[in-house]
C-alpha cells in the first residue's frame, strides 16, 4: 500500500512538474525567450504537403511585431518533423488545428500593409490557403476549422462563420440559394411575431418583449455603434424573433450579448472602417434584413450546441462552472486553495463568463478574434471553454492569492483588460490549447 501512495504522488508530482514547465515556457513567450522541446503534444489526421499547411510553434508566435517571413519557416519545419514523430492519436477538434497565433485586427481595411497589421490572420501565406479552401467547389469543413481556429482574415470573416456554423452549405453551387431561402424565411417569422400589434401577444410574450426593450441599450454600452436607435431595433427583432422560436428556453439575458459579434461581422460586408464611425441609417432595408437574417441564423446555430445553458435554472452553465472550479484546483491549487479560504464561489464570477462567452469581459475588438476559435471548435465548445475561461483566470493567479473576499469579488467583476490586445488573448488561448491537450484525455481531474 505504501508503495502505491508513493508510486502515486510521484505520478502526480511528474504532471505537476510538466504543467508547470509548459506554463513557464509558455510565459516566456512574451519575453522573446526560447521555447524548448515539442510544442504540438498531438499530430493532425491528415497531414497536408508543407507547401500548403504548415503547424507553427509558440516560438514562431513569441512576438505579434515580429516579421512574418524568416527564422519563423525555419521553426515551422522542425516543430513539423516532430509532430510527424509523436504518432499521438487525434481525439478531438481541437487537437488538429493551430493553436498558437498572431493576432488580428478588426475592422483593418484590406489595402492596409501588412507590415502595420501585425497579425498572423493576415500574412500572405495564410491568406492563400484561406483563398484556396473557399474558391473550391466544395468547402473542406475540418480544414477550415483548423485554419480558421488561429484566427481569420477580417473581410473573409463574414463567409467563413456562415460555413462554420453550418448555416452556409460547403457546396458552393447551393450556397446562394440556401442563403436566399433562409433570409425570406427569417422576413416571414418577422412578418408572423414581430411585426403585429400587442393585443395578439399574449402577457408573456408582451413581457418579454418589453424585457429585450430594456436590454437592448445595454448591450456594449462602451460602443457608440450599438447606442445607435436603429442597431437597437434590429437586435430587438432578431432576439424576440428567435425567443419565440426557441420556447424551451425564450430569451435570457446574456443572450442580447451573443448577438454583437455577428452583427459587427455581418454589417462589415457593407460598411467600411473603424466601427466607431458605423452608422447603418443609410443602409437599404434590404441589407438590413439581410444582416438580421444571418446573425439570426448563426445565433440560432451557436445556440443548438448549447440549449441547456438557457432553459430554466440554467444547468448546463452550472455543469461547466463545476467543471471550471476543478479545472483550476487541479492546475493551481494555491489559487484554489485560497478562494476556497475566502469563501468565494466560481458562480459568483465564472456564470456570467459562461452566460455572455467573455463579451462583457475583454475589450469589444478583440471579441471577433476569441469568436474565430469558439466557431472553429464547433460541437466541442461547451467543453473547451472551461479550458478557455481557466487560462483566462489564471491569468492574474498571483494577484488573487493576495485579496481577501471583498476584493476578489471587485476584482473579478472588473478585471484589468481593458488595454488588453491581441497578445493578451493569445497567451490565453494558447494556455488553453495546452492544457485541454495535457488533461482532455484524462478526463478524470473533472469527476465529480
Amino acid at each position: 500500500m505504501k508503495n502505491n501512495s508513493s508510486s502515486s504522488s510521484n505520478h502526480i508530482a511528474s504532471l505537476d512538474s510538466r504543467f508547470n514547465q509548459t506554463l513557464r515556457n509558455v510565459q516566456e513567450l512574451l519575453k522573446g525567450r526560447s521555447f524548448p522541446g515539442k510544442v504540438l503534444l498531438t499530430r493532425r489526421s491528415d497531414p497536408l504537403d508543407s507547401s500548403s499547411v504548415q503547424e507553427r510553434s509558440p516560438d514562431d508566435e513569441r512576438s505579434f511585431s515580429d516579421n512574418d517571413t524568416g527564422p519563423s519557416d525555419r521553426i515551422d519545419k522542425s516543430v513539423e518533423e516532430e509532430d510527424e514523430g509523436t504518432g499521438k492519436p487525434n481525439n478531438t477538434a481541437t487537437a488538429n488545428k493551430l493553436k498558437s497565433s498572431k493576432p488580428n485586427t478588426e475592422n483593418t481595411p484590406k489595402d492596409v500593409p501588412k507590415s502595420t497589421m501585425g497579425a498572423r490572420a493576415t500574412d500572405s501565406a495564410r491568406v492563400m490557403k484561406f483563398t484556396k479552401e473557399l474558391s473550391g467547389p466544395t468547402v473542406i469543413l475540418e480544414t477550415l476549422r483548423e485554419l480558421s481556429w488561429s484566427g481569420i482574415p477580417p473581410y473573409m470573416r463574414p463567409t467563413i462563420w456562415r460555413l462554420l456554423l453550418g448555416y452556409a452549405p460547403p457546396n458552393s453551387d447551393r450556397r446562394e440559394g440556401v442563403l436566399k431561402r433562409k433570409r425570406l424565411e427569417y422576413l416571414d417569422c418577422v412578418s408572423q411575431y414581430y411585426d403585429i400589434p400587442d393585443t395578439e401577444r399574449s402577457d408573456d410574450e408582451i413581457n418579454m418583449l418589453r424585457q429585450i426593450a430594456v436590454d437592448c441599450p445595454r448591450t456594449v454600452p462602451d460602443v457608440s455603434f450599438f447606442q445607435e436607435e436603429q442597431v437597437q431595433k434590429s437586435l430587438e427583432r432578431i432576439l424576440y424573433t428567435w425567443a419565440i422560436r426557441h420556447p424551451a428556453s425564450g430569451y435570457v439575458q446574456g443572450i442580447n450579448d451573443l448577438v454583437t459579434p455577428f452583427l459587427v461581422v455581418f454589417l462589415s460586408e457593407y460598411l467600411e472602417g473603424s466601427m466607431d464611425n458605423w452608422s447603418i441609417i443609410n443602409l437599404s432595408p434590404e441589407k438590413i434584413s439581410n444582416v438580421e437574417a444571418d446573425c439570426y441564423w448563426c445565433l440560432s446555430k451557436l445556440l443548438d450546441g448549447m440549449q441547456d445553458h438557457y432553459t430554466f435554472a440554467q444547468p448546463g452553465i452550472q455543469r461547466l462552472v463545476f467543471k471550471l472550479k476543478e479545472l483550476v484546483r487541479r492546475i493551481d491549487e494555491p489559487v484554489s486553495r485560497h478562494m476556497e479560504e475566502q469563501g468565494l464561489e466560481f458562480l459568483q464570477f465564472a456564470f456570467r463568463w459562461f452566460n455572455c462567452l467573455l463579451i462583457r469581459e475583454i475589450p469589444f475588438n478583440l471579441v471577433t478574434r476569441l469568436w474565430d476559435t469558439y466557431l472553429a471548435e464547433g460541437d466541442a465548445l461547451p467543453d473547451f471553454l472551461v479550458y478557455i475561461f481557466a487560462s483566462f483566470l489564471l491569468t492574474w493567479s498571483d494577484t488573487l492569492q493576495k485579496l481577501d473576499f471583498q476584493e476578489l469579488v471587485m476584482f473579478l467583476q472588473h478585471l484589468p483588460t481593458h488595454n488588453w490586445t491581441h497578445q493578451e488573448l493569445e497567451m490565453v488561448l494558447s494556455r488553453a490549447y495546452m492544457w485541454h491537450t495535457m488533461f482532455n484525455s484524462s478526463p478524470s481531474h473533472l469527476a465529480s
